[in-house]
């Protein structure tokens, strides 16, 4: 899958860009629409919270980390173990485990807060009142859709494509 970006300079073109993508089969849960505060997206499908926060991003750096350090920690616990107090591999794997799921825990948390890093190119448009677009559709027909929205919808400003992250479409 690819994400397609469009910017749309009113709801109006914002609707059109939707529907031309609706009429190219791509269904209602993969496109996304962001403005700011001050838009109203009556008809429009609203970015989620994945789309429009860092908690994918913030998820996956927590995990890393976090097993990182859990695994230093129980590597240390069993070399430097006292003699009375015997630590197995199984310790290292459980507080690898531990470590990952603290970390992905923290960071999702402070991802919530923080914008998309992959959306930064788009805040200056956004808080302009434009709409942001955003598209998942499968790759072989990435060229195709993005010329009918050129086609229909002339006002549309097509902004590239990037690929989806695995996980969450």
């Amino acid at each position: 899958m690819r994400r397609l970006y469009f910017l749309a300079p009113d709801t109006t073109t914002a609707q059109a860009i939707v529907d031309d993508l609706l009429r190219a089969r791509i269904t209602w849960g993969h496109i996304h629409v962001l403005a700011n505060h001050s838009v109203g997206l009556e008809r429009l499908p609203e970015a989620s919270l994945l789309q429009r926060s860092d908690v994918v991003h913030a998820l996956e750096r927590g995990v890393t980390f976090g097993g990182a350090t859990g695994a230093l920690v129980g590597l240390v616990a069993l070399a430097f173990a006292p003699a009375s107090f015997a630590i197995a591999g199984g310790a290292v794997v459980a507080l690898t485990l531990a470590g990952a799921a603290f970390g992905a825990w923290t960071a999702a948390m402070i991802g919530v807060d923080e914008p998309n890093t992959r959306l930064a190119r788009f805040s200056g448009p956004i808080q302009d009142g434009q709409l942001l677009v955003m598209a998942d559709v499968p790759g072989s027909r990435e060229a195709e859709i993005g010329q009918n929205v050129a086609r229909h919808v002339p006002r549309a400003d097509a902004e590239g494509a990037e690929a989806t992250t695995p996980i969450f479409p």
